[in-house]
């Protein structure tokens, strides 16, 4: 069977959301079938006015990306989890997503199944490496199997190097560049061949 990814994300300006599409890209290209979805926005109209690129991003993307829901999480073998900082810690709205799975928890839904996670900051010291530890928290009480890109390829080093997952400081800026979406696609890849022993 193949291993089914769950690609879930929250994403305000954009940047987390091209690291997931990378990132479903590559599991996809290993023969995984891929839902990539987004965590439902929780900020009041009126906040995101005020930011135009916050604005733009939500109306490039709110036909085109459902949003997550708990079936995913149901369907899934796999799952990556990406999120923008917060004070170095996982975005309010992806919060909001995962606090609500208690009942797939206590039915074990989330028992044994590979997880791996990216993010993105304003600055290269910005929390990400806490951003992504924060969300490993959720998964060791899910009794998921972390999977970290760890330092497994020569490309990771062009992205910065970060072994808990692709990470991208944003410096308000463009978006990732081309390394950094290479190390996604290839997190994408690597979630995949690890889900795919464990499915023996």
């Amino acid at each position: 069977m193949a291993v089914r990814v769950a690609v879930i994300y929250y994403s305000a300006t954009g940047n987390v959301h091209s690291l997931a599409e990378s990132l479903a890209e590559g599991a996809s290209s290993q023969g995984a079938e891929v839902r990539l979805r987004r965590a439902p926005e929780s900020v009041p109209d009126t906040s995101i006015e005020k930011n135009p690129a916050w604005r733009a991003h939500i109306d490039a993307t709110k036909d085109t990306v459902q949003e997550a829901i708990h079936e995913d999480l149901e369907w899934a073998s796999a799952y990556a989890f990406g999120t923008p900082t917060r004070y170095g810690n996982v975005s309010a709205q992806l919060k909001n997503f995962i606090d609500s799975t208690g009942q797939l928890w206590q039915a074990g839904v989330f028992h044994n199944k590979p997880v791996t996670s990216f993010t993105s900051a304003m600055n290269r010291h910005g929390g990400q490496e806490s951003t992504l530890l924060s969300l490993n928290n959720v998964f060791y009480h899910w009794g998921c199997i972390i999977v970290p890109p760890g330092y497994t390829d020569p490309l990771l080093f062009e992205a910065g190097g970060n072994p808990y997952g692709t990470s991208w400081p944003s410096g308000g800026g463009e978006g990732p560049d081309r390394a950094t979406l290479a190390a996604a696609n290839y997190q994408g890849r690597h979630l995949v061949e690890i889900a795919d022993r464990l499915q023996g």
